[in-house]
């Protein structure tokens, strides 16, 4: 057939890789320890320790766990470990932070696991769009990881990809 349609896209040696795929399951919950504080502002070391003692933690089973202080409390660094301690037998992950942070932190994990063996010299299209919470961190981390070993790396979707490198 002369005027026969093509897809160019579909037979080239592109390859896509969509962050959203590798997005865990797992509710990702803001840990507030200034209601745990005399006040808000105070941390009594034998209180403290006697609630995280007697608190619920199976509650964070499978889940995420950012750990933060809203208030302008001074909180030493043993009290984000202890929580942290408790927390590791339930929680995929706890970090001190932002649900922001956790989230890159969840993704950093998840590209350093990650082989990318049959991406060597291939063209790559980072996928740009996603409905999932992916931050922005993860692309960089992404594109760093690919870059000493494929041919090129974009950003988008394979009709309308922004070339960001090229191996020489």
């Amino acid at each position: 057939m002369k005027d026969e349609i093509v897809n160019r896209v579909a037979n080239s040696k592109l390859v896509t890789i969509d962050l959203e795929d590798y997005y865990p399951q797992g509710a990702r919950l803001l840990f507030d320890i200034k209601d745990w504080l005399f006040e808000g502002f105070v941390l009594k070391e034998k209180d403290f320790r006697e609630q995280a003692a007697n608190y619920n933690w199976e509650q964070y089973q499978d889940n995420y766990v950012a750990l933060t202080c809203s208030s302008d409390a001074i909180i030493p660094g043993w009290a984000y470990m202890l929580l942290g301690i408790y927390l590791e037998t339930f929680a995929k992950k706890v970090i001190i932070g932002d649900l922001e942070h956790l989230e890159t932190a969840i993704y950093q994990d998840i590209i350093n696991g990650l082989d990318i063996s049959e991406f060597e010299n291939k063209p790559v299209i980072i996928k740009g769009c996603s409905n999932k919470p992916v931050p922005q961190n993860a692309y960089i981390m992404l594109a760093n990881k690919l870059k000493p070993i494929a041919k090129s790396i974009m950003y988008g979707e394979a009709c309308s990809s922004v070339p960001l490198f090229k191996n020489k």
